[in-house]
């Protein structure tokens, strides 16, 4: 039974590597490469807010473990 399956399986896999191929490959198309420069973020991006937040949620989970 079991090597019944594994040719039924070969089978199919050939099968759709011929279907695949049949109509031939096509010509390798060349497309050009066009690079996008996107600008570098600005030094200091992030808020002062945010990091002042951050520390302070860290001090308020350290003090709870305690």
């Amino acid at each position: 039974m079991r090597l019944t399956t594994t040719l039924a399986a070969a089978a199919a896999i050939a099968v759709s590597g011929v279907a695949a191929n049949a109509g031939g490959l096509s010509p390798v198309v060349e497309v050009p490469m066009v690079e996008v420069m996107t600008p570098a973020p600005a030094v200091g991006s992030i808020s002062s807010g945010y990091i002042i937040l951050g520390l302070l949620a860290a001090l308020v989970a350290a003090s709870a473990s305690f």
